[in-house]
């Protein structure tokens, strides 16, 4: 009897190892950012008319992620609602966190501007798109 694996039969041959090192380094890349509990892939979820929060629940300077929804929302100035995709523009990672006056990603530290979604620091070259909301009453829905 032969072995594919390896013709000594001491155990796997070049090609299995080869193969099998592909697999791990496709599967290491792929999970990068693009899946695990800080990865945004819930974008889209929300529809139209749902209710994100209560306008106070923003702070002013700051904002909240509405992770569900793939949004955060922010409060530039007392009063003004901004929106923004969660997602990070650099490698699609979900932002994390506000402090300061900015939106943070985690994954690389790419800093965005809670009054416009700019980007204040890279890797990320393009800003956050905005996300359209309406605030009525004291309620902030997707619009």
């Amino acid at each position: 009897m032969t072995s594919t694996s390896s013709t000594s039969g001491r155990g796997p041959g070049r090609r299995t190892v080869m193969a099998a090192a592909g697999a791990v380094g496709i599967a290491a890349s792929l999970s990068a950012c693009g899946s695990g509990e800080d990865s945004s892939d819930d974008d889209g979820k929300a529809t139209p008319g749902t209710v994100l929060g209560k306008t106070a629940d923003i702070p002013e300077g700051g904002g909240r992620i509405f992770k569900d929804a793939g949004v955060v929302v922010t409060q530039p100035s007392a009063g003004t609602y901004k929106a923004f995709s969660s997602k990070c523009t650099h490698r699609g990672c979900a932002v994390s966190g506000i402090k300061d006056g900015v939106i943070v990603c985690p994954c690389h530290e790419s800093h965005f501007s809670v009054d416009d979604g700019s980007v204040k620091s890279g890797p990320a070259t393009e800003p956050l798109p905005e996300a359209k909301i309406a605030v009525s009453g004291d309620e902030i829905k997707l619009a």
